[in-house]
This record gives C-alpha cells, structure tokens and sequence, in this order.
C-alpha cells in the first residue's frame, strides 16, 4: 500500500513539473514577443498639430506709380540746344531742365515789338490831332463831322495798339516755353533726349519724381471684387514672401477693364527706406481675412498622383502605429502648409523617415 502511494506522488510530481515547464516556455514566448515588437518599431520625430491663425491672402502683380511724378513735355516744337540735368539728379522747383532754341520766336517777339512801337506813334499821332481838331471846333473853325473823325481815328489807333500789346504779351509768354523748367523739387528721371533733337509738344523730356510714397496698382479678376473693401490689408511681398512694406487698400475702382475683366485696385506704400521705384513690377499680398487650422510642416507631407499625404501616429496595443491621411492642404505659411482637411489638432504628425514608412507599422515617436 505505500508502494502504491509511493508510485502516485512521483506521477503527481512529474505532472507538476511538466505544467511548470510549459507554463515557464508560454512566458517566454509571449515576453519575446513583445520585445521583438517593441525592437521592431522604427523611431520617429513627431511634431503634434495645433491650431494657428493662419491669413487666406492671394498674390497678385502690382505696378507702383509715384503719387508725386510730373512727366515733363514742351509745350513748343523745336530743337534742343542744351540739356542742362543729368538722369538720378535732385532738381528744385523752378530749376532749368531743358533749352529749345528760342530764335524764330525771338524775332517774332522782335517783329511785334516794332510793330506796337510804330502803332504807338500812331496814337500819339491820332491823339494830337484829336486835340487841335477839338480846338479848332471849338473856335467854330472846323464842323462837327470833322472832329467825329479825329476822335473815330484816335479810337481806332488806340484799339489797334491794345491788340499788339495782347499779340505782344502772347509771342512773349510762348517766347517762355522755349526754356523747359522742373514744376516741383525731386528727382530727374530718365532723359531720353539728346541735343539737336527735334521735339514736338507730345515728346517726353524727362520726368520729375518726388520722393516719398507710392502708389501700388494692383488688377484683381473680377470673380473676386465682391470680396474686397477698404482698408484690407495689402502688403507688398518679395520673391522670399518677406513684407517689403505694409499698406491697405484706399480705392475700389467702381468698373471694370473690359479688356482683361480685373478691377483696379489701389494702396499708398510709404517706401520709407526708398527700396522701391517708380514703375517697378512687384508683388501684392491681398489678405481676406484669418482663419484657425492646423499646419502640417513641408517635410512630412507628400503627393501622389495629385492627392497630398501625411503620417500620424496613432495609438495602437502596446505602442503607436503609423497611418497614412490623405489632405487637403491650402497656402504655404511658412515651412508649413496650412492643413484645410485631414488633420486636427493634437495628431501627432510624423516628421522623419516617412520616406521608409507604410500604414499600419509600428512607430516609437520621439517629440
């Protein structure tokens, strides 16, 4: 009988150390296991997404025109004798810019001026004999028909020498438009003239530019005038999307270019450190207005076939797992894109190796 029990326990003990055993490899396996998932989730940057304001702005090319810019024509034909500026150089108001030659109209002025002096003598003539006419009716020497006369020729002389004198006055002010003058202080602009050249009243001389504010042109498409009004901001950008300088929009032109169905828009740019110029092509930012969404930084997001794409990382059983979102992304501020649909705020977008990730893939993020 104790043999028996004997024999029984030894059994009892074998089966005990076999579940043991098999229990111990179980917890072995599933140990390996996790290590081998934890070992085989590939590290990751993330960048967690969070809401900012970001402008809704369009680009658009501008012209910038100077508020204070005379274009300086002559007035008269003739030939240039002298040009006394030089283009970039400071002028004042009144300064003398260009010469035309003045001697036809000299001798004309000289050939009225002969003619009013004879016309005065006329007068002083018709004047004398008025006077002794008069006297001479007086003493009832002459009849009254004969001083009529006198007096009907000194009018005339009279009258005659008031229109020289105006004649006079005239060949004397277009005498002055022969000698060009700046209209106000500024910069001489380009002189596209040479001396000897013939100039007629619509030949450009130069111009006169003030410096100081300009003036921003800037046509937008007709589809979007029903969005602007004054006072939107309207800054003026360079190639690096840096603000040249700041402004906003002062006028609305109420029609529209029939030609290429913009709109004229217009902004005062102060230029205080004058790096802009008259006539310059550049680049406006229009911006209707702000809205929050979350950006997605340039680095994580990629296009296929059209379609943008960007990996997040997301929880999962044990850890994070990668997943591919499709976007729809709007401007670029930035690095960044400004993320329309596909991300919220607070997704942990993956900024690094997404080049070696597919959807599902177990990641470990690193911030």
């Amino acid at each position: 009988m104790s043999l028996t029990k004997t024999i029984r326990a030894r059994i009892w003990m074998l089966a005990l150390t076999s579940a043991a055993a098999g229990a111990l490899v179980a917890c072995n396996r599933s140990g390996a296991d996790s290590n081998a998932q934890a070992a085989a989730a590939m590290p990751v940057k993330i960048q967690l997404a969070k809401n900012v304001a970001v402008h809704d702005s369009t680009e658009y090319v501008a012209t910038l025109k100077s508020r204070d810019s005379a274009v300086i024509m002559p007035q008269v034909e003739g030939w240039i004798t002298e040009i006394y500026v030089h283009s970039g150089e400071p002028v004042a108001a009144g300064a003398l810019l260009v010469q035309i030659d003045p001697a036809k109209q000299q001798a004309t002025v000289k050939s009225q001026q002969n003619a009013r002096a004879a016309q005065e003598a006329n007068v002083v003539y018709a004047r004398e004999q008025y006077k002794r006419t008069s006297g001479l009716y007086k003493a009832g020497v002459v009849s009254k028909q004969e001083l009529d006369q006198a007096k009907s020729a000194l009018d005339a002389a009279e009258a005659q020498l008031e229109a020289l004198d105006a004649q006079l006055h005239e060949q004397q002010v277009q005498l002055h438009y022969y000698t060009v003058n700046a209209p106000r202080a500024g910069i001489v602009g380009d002189v596209p003239v040479r001396v000897g050249d013939r100039v007629t009243t619509g030949t450009v001389l130069t111009t006169v530019d003030k410096p100081g504010s300009l003036e921003a042109y800037i046509y937008v498409p007709v589809e979007r005038s029903g969005q602007l009004r004054r006072g939107m901001p309207a800054d003026i950008v360079d190639q690096q999307e840096n603000v040249l300088a700041e402004s906003h929009v002062t006028f609305i032109s109420p029609r529209v270019d029939d030609s290429s169905q913009t709109v004229l828009v217009k902004s005062v740019i102060a230029n205080r450190s004058e790096h802009l110029r008259t006539s310059q092509f550049t680049r406006a930012r229009l911006v209707w207005g702000t809205k929050m969404m979350p950006l997605a930084p340039v680095l994580a997001v990629s296009r296929l076939g059209g379609q943008y794409f960007a990996f997040v990382a997301e929880p999962a059983k044990g850890g994070f797992v990668a997943r591919q979102k499709p976007l729809k992304v709007g401007q670029m501020v930035g690095n960044d894109y400004a993320v329309l649909d596909g991300i919220k705020p607070g997704d942990r977008i993956i900024v690094s190796g997404t080049q070696f990730l597919v959807d599902g893939m177990p990641v470990a993020p690193q911030s």
